[in-house]
């Protein structure tokens, strides 16, 4: 039997990556096909009082995929080096090199999955006119308080979106993208978004994007629930901050809760510009205290939505409160 494996992985609009496996038999009949993804997946823990639990192994989680346990390959802490889980349940330091097989894909570098790739997507339509100034000084002051070892993208939309800086840990450049931003006319939000995690599809470790809006949106021509779909699935976290008052917008309120909620990410509503501060420090807090898995789906003839749980083994644990996104729905066949 002649057997051909392919394999790819794309660092998810989120978070997730793909492979594919194809035998054939000698008459290069197919025989069968399986489809498995790597699943991408960050959480945050916290106590009855909000404050972060750190320090926890792989040991002290159990993963759940529609109830079915799962077997964790990859684990981080904060922007710690991943470690590989062995079938021992011992750890070592992740080396990658040739993922794309057979010599002829690019080395791609373990260190490549050290700290987080930022998108930020920042609203520069004329519903943000009135607080541009103070918007773009809190989003450098969070851009400067980075960990160094995460990267940074700043990309800004009205009607369309525009790449002020690419992804990169140069903390100047991203300023000086931000900075040559300008203020434009319709909001078209979701279109701007969807792109922004297209982009981030395409980068490989953990990633999270960051949208700072005044909310509104007129201009965009796909749905927001079809965006926050897209992320859910991928793994990727979408924090929003909102300068508009909750109960001005709701519709936009409600839609960057859902959207928040759903990818394991969080909405602020921020008015002032100390707000919006805080609300910045609180997410680059959050992304220091976090955990990363990765981990292949066991069998599962579920191909719709699949529900993920987080579960802290620990009998202190059980008081202790998971936020990670609620699950994906896996990629469909080749």
């Amino acid at each position: 039997m002649k057997s051909y494996i392919k394999i790819g992985i794309i660092g998810a609009i989120i978070a997730c990556m793909g492979a594919g496996m194809w035998l054939y038999a000698q008459d290069d009949r197919p025989v069968f096909r399986v489809k498995v993804e790597l699943v991408v997946l960050g959480f945050t823990v916290t106590d009855n009082k909000g404050r972060y639990i750190n320090g926890l192994k792989h040991k002290d989680f159990r993963i759940l995929e529609d109830g079915i346990v799962q077997k964790v390959s990859t684990f981080a802490e904060g922007n710690k080096p991943p470690v590989q889980i062995m079938d021992d349940g011992s750890t070592q330091p992740i080396v990658m090199a040739n993922v794309e097989g057979e010599g002829k894909g690019p080395d791609v570098r373990s260190d490549a999955f050290v700290g987080t790739n930022v998108f930020v997507l920042f609203d520069t339509s004329n519903y943000m006119y009135r607080g541009f100034v103070y918007a773009s000084d809190a989003i450098a002051d969070f851009v400067r308080g980075l960990d160094r070892a995460d990267s940074i993208a700043v990309y800004t939309y009205s009607r369309n979106l525009s790449r002020a800086s690419g992804l990169s840990k140069d903390r100047g450049d991203a300023i000086v993208g931000l900075r040559k931003a300008v203020a434009g006319d319709d909001s078209a939000l979701y279109n701007s978004l969807l792109l922004t995690l297209r982009d981030a599809a395409k980068v490989p470790g953990r990633k999270v994007v960051i949208v700072f809006s005044n909310g509104p949106d007129n201009a965009s021509m796909v749905a927001p629930d079809d965006v926050r779909a897209v992320a859910e699935d991928e793994g990727i976290p979408i924090y929003v901050i909102s300068t508009n008052e909750v109960n001005k917008d709701q519709i936009s309120s409600g839609v960057f809760r859902r959207i928040s909620s759903r990818t394991g990410g969080k909405a602020y509503f921020a008015k002032t510009w100390q707000k919006q501060v805080e609300a910045f420090e609180n997410i680059r807090e959050d992304l220091g205290n976090s955990y990363s898995v990765t981990y292949y789906p066991q069998t599962n003839p579920n191909e719709g939505f699949r529900k993920i749980e987080v579960q802290v083994t620990s009998d202190i644990g059980k008081k202790y409160r998971v936020r990670a996104r609620p699950g994906y729905r896996p990629r469909g066949g080749f």
